[in-house]
């Protein structure tokens, strides 16, 4: 067979991936479009537009945080994993730093210093970029594929990796348009939801908590038998409800609960004490500030916005004064601070998610190349496919991972 092109859909760090080692390995052409006006616009707001690159978790951990799915990326990364995307970024002079739980960054703080790594690396290797190349279309004819685009003019390949990202952030160029492609080529696609979403609560007090963040503290997600206990961690109150790296990293659970109905939500003030130890210190304090509001009190150990909340939770009068307060309602006052409680009804919509959950079904690609096991000579990478954790680096790691292996795979497929 003659030697083919490659063409790559989709301009994040998957497609970029996918494209760089395709080239790399001489692959006879690799073109890479992208809709947008400029490659990775997503990437570039990712940790807040510090991009977290990575994480220094082991392999058995980085697949537990994609939950079942999490075997399908065994083999991707023993072939392209953290150390080997850090290496790649450090060899080409950029300094990489570690943060909390593993987190990797670019010492710079700021994710143009990956991009332009990126796109350094596609120009250095002569993979033809085609910006504002707004596919609407993918046909397939034998092994001819071909790729319709808005003006009707078209391109054609034996060839073709999907790495157009999922339906979150849809301002970035993450239409869900792979999807399309994929079930009319004949693919599965897992429904897809939200995933790393914020989360509407029930109770109208959060409008009053708009922009408090909550730090040091932990949750459980209920719902009748179920229980889920977060580490301590951040959390912050929107307009509608709840949002922070707790609520992103397990709201991915949250929304699986939330199509049974409600899920509550236990909130602890004080994760560092246990509830008899609370109750000591309160039973001393209380003592101590004999004369003093019980609103006033609370203002020592809480932010001023959450006193009142409180003492409305645990039905104690925030003007009462501390020497006043029964041992019922101080036990009170301590259950609330250890499981201050409000109810989540429902998500933000997907095109507010950080990333999507479901895509492409796992079971109908090979995980040694990304190939369909449908259509020979498909690939697919990034988070098109079914695939979804917790914020930390993860997600993207998985992006790169997966496109290196489609890109290599492909590189190869177009030798023969």
């Amino acid at each position: 067979m003659d030697s083919q092109p490659i063409v790559i859909i989709g301009g994040g760090p998957a497609g970029i991936m996918a494209a760089g080692r395709a080239a790399d390995l001489k692959a006879p052409a690799v073109i890479l479009l992208e809709r947008n006006a400029s490659l990775a616009r997503k990437l570039g707001l990712t940790g807040k537009g510090r991009c977290n690159l990575t994480n220094e978790a082991p392999v058995e951990e980085f697949c537990s945080r994609f939950g079942t799915n999490g075997l399908f990326l065994r083999n991707a990364f023993s072939r392209f994993f953290s150390e080997d995307l850090m290496a790649f970024f450090e060899d080409r002079g950029l300094k990489l730093k570690r943060e909390r739980q593993g987190r990797i960054f670019p010492a710079t703080d700021s994710s143009a210093s990956i991009t332009s790594i990126l796109f350094s690396e596609l120009k250095k290797l002569s993979v033809d970029v085609r910006l504002g190349r707004h596919v609407r279309k993918v046909s397939l004819d034998g092994g001819i594929k071909t790729v319709i685009f808005d003006d009707a003019s078209s391109l054609e390949c034996r060839l073709l990796i999907i790495a157009t990202g999922g339906a979150s952030y849809p301002q970035t160029g993450s239409t869900g348009d792979g999807f399309v492609w994929a079930r009319e080529l004949g693919h599965t696609v897992v429904p897809l939801k939200a995933g790393l979403v914020p989360l509407e609560t029930q109770e109208g007090f959060v409008k009053d908590l708009k922009g408090l963040t909550l730090k040091n503290i932990s949750l459980v997600f209920t719902q009748g038998s179920r229980k889920l206990q977060t580490p301590v961690g951040e959390l912050l109150f929107t307009h509608f409800g709840i949002s922070g790296p707790l609520v992103l990293d397990y709201s991915v659970s949250v929304v699986d609960w939330l199509q049974n109905g409600h899920v509550g939500i236990l909130l602890d003030l004080k994760p560092g004490l246990s509830a008899d130890e609370l109750d000591k210190k309160l039973q001393s304090e209380l003592r101590a500030a004999a004369n003093a509001d019980i609103g006033n009190y609370l203002k020592s150990l809480l932010p001023g916005r959450m006193t009142g909340v409180v003492a409305a939770q645990a039905g104690v009068d925030p003007a009462k004064k501390c020497h006043q307060v029964t041992a019922q309602e101080r036990r009170r006052l301590c259950a609330v601070l250890k499981g201050f409680s409000f109810t989540v009804h429902r998500a933000r919509p997907i095109d507010e998610a950080m990333v999507t959950s479901g895509g492409v079904s796992l079971k109908e690609i090979n995980p040694k190349t990304m190939e369909s096991r449908i259509v020979p000579g498909l690939f697919f990478c990034g988070e098109v496919l079914d695939l979804a954790a917790s914020s930390g680096g993860y997600n993207l790691q998985a992006a790169f991972s997966t496109g290196f292996v489609a890109g290599e795979s492909a590189a190869l497929n177009a030798k023969y």
